[in-house]
C-alpha cells in the first residue's frame, strides 16, 4: 500500500520538476569532474606531459566536433519540408524518443565517470579515453536534455518555468563540490573513489528513475484530452505529423548548412555566444590566479577556497532571480541588461584600482557569477531559434538537438581560446610565461596553475598590475563586443511573439492535413 503512494505521489509530479531534476544527476558529476580530473591524472596517477597534451588536443577536436555529429544523426529525418507519405511521427513521439535516449545515456554517463577514478590501463591511454568517452554521453545527454526544453513548451512563459527547474536542482547538484573536499586526499584515494561511486550510483538510479517517470507523464498526456499534465501552451498536443521516406523531400548536410547561413539571428546569436563561452572559460581558468595575486595578502586559504566553491553554486541560484524577470521583460532584455551592467561593473573596477582588496574580491566573484548565469539564460534563446527556423525553412518537426549541437560546433572554440589567449596577454604585458614555472594546486582548485617564484620588488608590482588589467579589461572589451552583436539580433518582441504564432499555426495546419488523408 505505501509503495503503491509512492508511486501515485511520484507519478503527480510536475512535469517541470522531473525534467528540471535531470539536472540534478548531470551536476553532481560534472562539477566534480571538472574539478579533480586534472589533478588525478597530474598527480595520482602521474601522467606524462606529452601524454597529457596529447589527451587534450583529441579531447578539444572531439568535443569540438561531437555536438554537430551527434545533433545530425538524431535530428537529419526532421528536416524535409515537403514530406510525402511514409511513417508518421508526432510531438508526443520525438519527446518519448528524447527520453528514451536519456534513460540510455544518463547511466552511461555515470559509468564513464566512474571510469576516470580506477586506473586500468596505462595512464596516457586512460586520460585519452576516459576524456572522450566521458565527453561523447556528457553531449548526447546535454543535447537531448537541452531540446527538450524546446519540445515540452512553445511559449516563453513555459520554457522559463522550466528552465527554473532546472536552475534550481543544477544548484542543489553543484553542493557536490562542497561535498568533495571532505573526501578529497591525494596519499589515501579510497575514500574519494567510494564518494564518487556514490555520486555515479546516485545519478545512474536518478537517470533511470526521472526518465520512467517523464516517460509515464507524456504517454499519460496522450491518454487525456487537452494534454493538461504538460505543457500549459499544449507543446505536445499536436497530431501526428508525416515524416515521410527519408529520400522524399529530405535534405543534406550541405543544403542544412547552406540554410542556417541564411539565418540572420542564428549567425549573430553565435558570434555573441562565442564571446560569451570565451569569458565564461576565462573567469573559471584564471579565477585561481586573481585569488592568488590580487588577493592572497586580504583573505585566508579558507576564504579563498569558499569563495571558489560558492562559484560553482551561486550562478544557479542568481538565475532563480533572473527567470522570473525574463517572464516580465523577456529574455532578450535581462541579458541585454546583464551586458550593460558587466560594462558598469568593469569600468568602476578600472577606476577603483587594484588596491581595494574588498572591492576586488565583490568584484572577481560577481563578474564569474554573473557571466556563468547569463550562459545559463541563453538556452532560452537558442529555443527560441529553434522555432524560427522551424518556421523559414517548413521544416515538418523542430531539429532541436541539431541546432543545439551547431550552435556548441561554432561556440566551442571559446574553451580554447580563453586559456591561450588570457596567457598570452599576460606573458604579453608582464613578460611573466605561466608555462615555464612549475606547476601547483591553487586555494580550493584541482587545476595545476604555475606558482611564480618571488620577484624582485621592482618587478612584484608589474605581475600584479597585469593580473589586474587582465581581469577588468576581458569584460569590458566582451562586453562591449556583446552589446553589439546583441543589438542586431531581432527575435524578441513583435518578431518572437510572429514566430511563435506561426510555429503554433504550421503545426495545426500539418495536423489538419493528417486528418484529411
Amino acid at each position: 500500500m505505501g509503495l503503491g503512494r509512492l508511486q501515485a505521489w511520484m507519478l503527480g509530479l510536475p512535469t517541470a520538476v522531473v525534467y528540471g531534476s535531470l539536472a540534478l544527476f548531470i551536476s553532481i558529476l560534472h562539477n566534480v569532474f571538472l574539478l579533480y580530473y586534472v589533478d588525478t591524472f597530474v598527480s595520482v596517477y602521474k601522467i606524462n606531459k606529452a601524454a597529457f597534451w596529447v589527451g587534450e588536443t583529441v579531447f578539444l577536436l572531439w568535443n569540438s566536433l561531437n555536438d554537430p555529429l551527434f545533433g545530425w544523426l538524431s535530428d537529419r529525418q526532421f528536416l524535409s519540408s515537403q514530406p510525402r507519405s511514409g511513417a508518421r511521427l508526432s510531438s508526443r513521439a520525438v519527446v518519448l524518443a528524447r527520453v528514451r535516449a536519456l534513460g540510455w545515456h544518463g547511466p552511461l554517463l555515470a559509468l564513464s565517470f566512474l571510469a576516470f577514478w580506477v586506473p586500468w590501463a596505462p595512464a596516457g591511454l586512460q586520460f585519452l579515453l576516459c576524456l572522450c568517452l566521458y565527453d561523447g554521453f556528457l553531449t548526447l545527454v546535454d543535447l537531448h536534455h537541452h531540446a527538450l526544453l524546446a519540445d515540452l513548451a512553445l511559449s516563453a512563459h513555459d520554457r522559463t518555468h522550466l528552465n527554473f527547474y532546472c536552475s534550481l536542482f543544477s544548484a542543489a547538484g553543484s553542493l557536490s563540490v562542497f561535498a568533495s573536499y571532505a573526501f578529497w586526499n591525494k596519499e589515501d584515494f579510497s575514500s574519494f573513489r567510494a564518494f564518487c561511486v556514490a555520486l555515479a550510483t546516485g545519478s545512474g538510479l536518478g537517470f533511470v528513475g526521472a526518465t520512467w517517470l517523464l516517460r509515464r507523464q507524456v504517454e499519460a498526456a496522450g491518454r487525456e484530452p487537452g494534454c493538461p499534465a504538460l505543457a500549459v501552451d499544449g507543446g505536445l498536443c499536436g497530431e501526428e505529423l508525416l515524416t515521410g521516406c527519408q529520400d522524399a523531400g529530405s535534405i543534406t548536410l550541405g543544403q542544412y548548412l547552406r540554410q542556417l547561413a541564411r539565418h540572420r539571428n542564428f549567425l549573430w546569436f553565435v558570434g555573441m555566444d562565442l564571446v560569451q563561452v570565451f569569458h565564461c572559460h576565462f573567469n573559471s581558468n584564471f579565477f585561481p590566479l586573481f585569488l592568488e595575486h590580487l588577493l592572497s595578502d586580504h583573505i585566508s586559504l579558507s576564504t579563498g577556497s569558499f569563495l571558489l566553491g560558492i562559484s560553482y553554486v551561486a550562478p544557479h541560484l542568481n538565475n532563480l532571480y533572473f527567470l522570473p524577470l525574463c517572464q516580465r521583460w523577456g529574455v532578450y532584455t535581462v541579458v541585454r541588461g546583464l551586458f550593460l551592467l558587466k560594462l558598469g561593473l568593469s569600468l568602476l573596477m578600472l577606476l577603483a584600482g587594484p588596491d581595494r582588496p574588498g572591492l576586488l574580491c565583490l568584484f572577481i566573484a560577481s563578474n564569474r557569477v554573473f557571466t556563468e548565469g547569463t550562459c545559463k539564460l541563453l538556452t532560452l534563446v537558442v529555443t527560441d531559434l529553434v522555432d524560427e527556423d522551424l518556421v523559414l525553412n517548413h521544416r515538418k518537426q523542430a531539429a532541436s538537438a541539431l541546432l543545439f549541437g551547431m550552435v556548441a560546433l561554432v561556440t566551442k572554440p571559446g574553451q580554447t581560446f580563453a586559456p591561450l589567449l588570457g596567457t598570452w596577454l599576460l606573458c604579453f604585458y608582464t613578460g611573466h610565461d605561466l608555462f615555464q614555472q612549475p606547476p601547483l594546486n591553487p586555494v580550493g582548485s584541482a587545476q595545476p596553475w604555475p606558482e611564480p617564484p618571488a620577484p624582485p620588488p621592482a618587478q612584484a608590482p608589474t605581475l600584479r598590475q597585469g593580473c589586474f588589467y587582465l581581469l577588468v579589461l576581458v569584460p569590458i572589451t566582451c562586453a562591449l563586443l556583446q552589446l553589439f552583436t546583441w543589438s542586431q539580433f531581432t527575435l524578441h518582441g513583435r518578431r518572437l511573439h510572429m514566430v511563435k504564432a506561426q510555429r503554433q499555426n504550421l503545426s495545426r495546419a500539418q495536423a489538419l492535413d493528417v486528418k484529411m488523408v
